[in-house]
């Protein structure tokens, strides 16, 4: 075998013609794809920065209201535990007033039932003086001593 040197019958003009148009046709059209799918990643790198841009300042504002959020709720907190003392402090209070208002009954029951018991002791004292005093009397009053009693009794009557 034996290498062939001859342009025409090897037909490297016509592939340089060939190739030499492609290029120069594909160079329009894969240039053109090329551009335009540069175009689009930029467009989508432009996008993409925009919708980080975008969710930084959400982020920030979501952050910052988070903190307003968490602010908020400690002042609830620290307003219910004052209104807790204070329910608690008043409930005290009314407790105390309470336990002295049942002293103060139990001490005025108290006073009653002495004051009753007294009431009822001086009467069963008198009663017994009565009795007493009447079992003796028909010894000490003759007949002459009880009608100067029935005298004077009536004259006590008419006078009053």
């Amino acid at each position: 075998m034996s290498l062939n040197f001859n342009p025409l019958e090897t037909n490297l003009v016509n592939l340089v013609i060939v190739i030499s148009l492609l290029v120069w046709f594909l160079r329009g059209f894969l240039g053109g794809i090329l551009e335009r799918r540069r175009a689009a990643i930029l467009q989508d790198l432009q996008d993409a920065e925009s919708r980080l841009k975008t969710a930084t300042e959400n982020l920030s504002q979501a952050q910052s209201e988070l903190a307003a959020a968490q602010q908020k709720a400690e002042k609830i907190r620290a307003d219910g535990q004052a209104r807790a003392a204070g329910i608690r402090a008043e409930g005290e209070k009314r407790t105390i007033s309470a336990m002295a208002a049942v002293k103060a009954g139990a001490d005025a029951d108290a006073e009653a039932d002495a004051a009753r018991i007294k009431d009822t002791l001086r009467r069963e004292a008198a009663l017994a003086a009565i009795d007493n005093v009447l079992a003796q009397l028909p010894d000490r009053l003759d007949a002459s001593a009880q009608a100067k009693l029935i005298d004077s009794t009536i004259k006590n009557l008419e006078n009053a």
